[in-house]
């Protein structure tokens, strides 16, 4: 059996914070230049507005905005343009991506009251903080 692996280029790293700090803007571009891509791929017209997805793009990389070590930017925009790709490669399903960025992690709390009224306190626990 013979397996070929694409060939993923992974750039020099950062030499600076100024470097990495373009290459996150720069990332945050191609990622809101993918989105209506993204809502044709997945259907997602009827579920949620683009402007939606470019605040929740926005809010991931916020997320992580105390991070100065150019070194750990360059890995987490490593796994955003890997994520980045899956997407736009149809790796997801519509409802692994309504899940994650849609509805979002407070969305799925407030239905797990309803929907655990029976499950022990220890479920409850678990799939509040282990849904992604």
């Amino acid at each position: 059996m013979s397996f070929t692996l694409r060939s993923v280029k992974v750039p020099p790293n950062s030499v600076s914070l100024e470097e990495a700090r373009h290459r996150v803007f720069d990332f945050f571009r191609a990622a809101c230049r993918s989105i209506p891509t993204i809502m044709d791929i997945y259907n997602l017209q009827d579920v949620v507005a683009p402007s939606h997805l470019r605040s929740v793009v926005a809010a991931e990389i916020r997320k992580h905005s105390s991070v100065t070590n150019p070194k750990v930017i360059d890995m987490l925009l490593f796994k955003a343009m890997e994520e980045l790709n899956n997407i736009t490669e149809h790796a997801k399903q519509r409802h692994h991506i309504i899940g994650q960025y849609v509805v979002g992690r407070e969305g799925l709390l407030q239905d797990t009251g309803t929907k655990d009224q029976g499950a022990s306190d220890f479920l409850k626990e678990f799939y509040k903080t282990n849904y992604f």
